[in-house]
């Protein structure tokens, strides 16, 4: 009886060994720190564009937000949602119920520039103020 126990004992930890040795590591989020944020109007080619509310097509005013992200990890980064609040002159939000406004592909280590396509109904009065910008991805590449 006690040998089976010691056995047993033995056994789960030869397992717990190998499954440590063998099991790919998780992945975790990486915050990236996004500074400069400023914007300026699209170029023409890409500046065409609509805002669609409840299924009606309305004018839209097409901007490229800017800035630098700072990945401090020493890996690179994979598919950083970038979250940020984006109001027009009067305060009021241009962007309603919606924090997540883009993506950046790949955030290598240290400082680097990003860009981003957004589009703002045309009648919200500018300038844009932006907000509590900041960005978090994967070190590893996401499979979807």
């Amino acid at each position: 009886m006690r040998f089976r126990a010691v056995s047993i004992f033995i056994i789960s930890c030869l397992i717990g060994v190998v499954n440590l040795l063998f099991t790919p590591p998780a992945l975790a989020l990486t915050q990236i720190k996004l500074s400069e944020i400023s914007y300026h109007d699209c170029p023409s080619e890409l500046a065409d564009g609509a805002v669609m509310s409840t299924g009606a097509s309305r004018a839209a005013s097409c901007y490229i937000v800017t800035g630098k992200a700072q990945n401090d990890s020493g890996k690179y980064v994979y598919n950083a949602d970038i979250f940020g609040r984006i109001y027009d002159a009067n305060g009021d939000s241009v962007m309603q119920n919606r924090t997540r406004l883009g993506s950046i592909e790949e955030v290598p280590p240290g400082v680097s520039d990003f860009e981003l396509r957004i589009s703002v109904a045309a009648n919200q009065p500018t300038p844009l103020q932006l907000k509590q910008f900041k960005a978090a991805g994967f070190n590893g590449t996401v499979r979807r």
